[in-house]
């Protein structure tokens, strides 16, 4: 049997890390004088990280489904673009109303296209690039000391190239009414040539507040955007996420969303993957502290030649948590799904109660799902289940449709839109549920009939 090797076993290839230290050393050059010590810190220990592990291959466990060759191989380069010169109309169908919005164009904050209104005393929404260079105190506790440059090659790469995203700082009991939006708009170059960029998200919230996040990525063309998130969840702070990738089907998105849970809190999120060519989530959970409550949704669908993987980790350290992890995928013509999940109960966190799920419909006999939902359990008071389903539609409910009259093709797309209402309805935020509906009923055959029926 052969052995799969780890990511500190393996030799970094020169030959495709080489382009990216190179673009680093003229990253740095071209960094604006000062900043703060600790930043510069984080970026030499992130490109020093990368340049050890390299990207990651086939032979690897995590990554054997996911071929990221294309972009090891790949040609990329800095967006020249002017953020402020980007057309107000890209926002047009993806903007609702929000407390605050943060547009991001290639990486890069644009204040002209941002807007906040009135917003709780000691509320922060900004580009993190300026909280850096005027308060940065107001985040270096926080800053990259959750989603560590470890393991992981792409957090290794973000943090080497850190310098700007959306820095959202709630105060103690404030509680935003409004959801706060974070938009990132990428393009590949005017010459056509693939760009990359890397956000960086830092988002606290203090004890027994509230807010609604929404995370929207979109783009045209070719590019990379490998953004890094990072939430803290205070004590008995109550946070509503969801983050919707709408990402080009040339695009390549590559993320990682990393919560750490203190005492009480509840914060929930639910990931919409809809676009990108290659896509990877890692979601990574630590309910630090008693009392929490943690809700991780997720809904993708893939056509062609799509590949969407879901990669999550939800640790349970403390003694009286509940965590709930329920992930569907449709998959259609030769699109292919990995879903990795673990739940790991640490010594000593009794009362745990952790179900995590996953369910794929096949739409497409090309079509291919990969499912491995894991428990690791070292306490023994706990509640713990999870499963994974991979299936295509029913043929006695489709027989069931067609014999009340309706078309063999509306009834398939009535059962996958009922699959998918599972996810959907447990949107809490209307822009965002409304939108998606409309998504469904415009990839569905015969989505008006659809539309009509529910």
């Amino acid at each position: 049997m052969a052995v799969m090797e780890t990511a500190t076993a393996r030799p970094a290839s020169t030959e495709s890390t080489a382009p990216w230290l190179a673009e680093h050393e003229r990253f740095l050059r071209e960094l604006p004088a000062g900043g703060p010590a600790a930043v510069q810190v984080l970026r030499q220990l992130g490109i020093e990280r990368f340049a050890g592990l390299g990207f990651p291959t086939l032979r690897q466990e995590d990554w054997r489904f996911t071929n990221v060759a294309p972009i090891a191989r790949g040609s990329f380069v800095r967006p020249q673009s002017d953020p402020e010169a980007a057309d107000p109309e890209r926002l047009a169908v993806l903007d609702f109303p929000a407390a605050a919005r943060l547009v991001f164009v290639d990486g890069r904050f644009s204040a002209k296209l941002s807007q906040s209104s009135e917003l709780p005393a000691g509320t922060v929404v900004a580009s993190l690039a300026e909280v850096l260079a005027n308060n940065p105190d107001q985040v270096l506790p926080w800053l990259g000391q959750l989603a560590r440059v470890g393991e992981h090659p792409f957090v290794a790469l973000n943090t080497a190239f850190l310098r700007d995203g959306a820095c959202v700082l709630i105060p103690r009991g404030a509680v935003i009414g409004k959801p706060v939006h974070l938009l990132f708009l990428s393009s590949a170059s005017s010459a056509g040539e693939a760009t990359f960029s890397f956000p960086r998200n830092l988002i606290v919230t203090g004890e027994n507040s509230q807010v609604t996040l929404v995370e929207t990525y979109a783009g045209e063309g070719a590019y990379l955007c490998c953004p890094v998130t990072e939430l803290v969840a205070g004590p008995a702070s109550v946070i509503d996420h969801y983050k919707l990738q709408r990402e080009s089907r040339e695009a390549f998105h590559l993320a990682t969303f990393q919560i750490e849970g203190e005492r009480s809190s509840r914060p929930s999120s639910h990931s919409i993957s809809i676009g990108g060519a290659l896509v990877r989530n890692d979601v990574n959970a630590v309910l630090a502290g008693e009392g929490i409550d943690c809700i991780l949704n997720g809904l993708y669908l893939a056509e062609g030649r799509q590949l969407i993987d879901n990669h999550m980790r939800v640790d349970h350290v403390k003694a009286h948590c509940a965590s709930h992890e329920l992930y569907k995928g449709i998959l259609d013509g030769k699109a292919r799904a990995v879903f990795n999940g673990l739940i790991h109960v640490h010594p000593g966190a009794q009362k745990t109660d952790a179900k995590q799920s996953n369910r794929n419909l096949l739409l497409s006999s090309e079509a291919i799902a990969n499912s491995n939902p894991q428990l690791e359990i070292f306490a023994d008071d706990v509640k713990c289940t999870h499963g994974s389903t991979v299936g295509q539609l029913d043929d006695d409910a489709i027989f069931y449709l067609r014999s009340r009259g309706i078309g063999e093709e509306a009834a398939r797309s009535l059962l996958t839109y009922a699959f998918a209402s599972d996810i959907v309805e447990r949107i809490k935020l209307a822009p965002v549920r409304r939108d998606l509906e409309e998504f469904l009923f415009s990839r569905l055959p015969q989505g008006e009939v659809v539309r009509q029926a529910v």
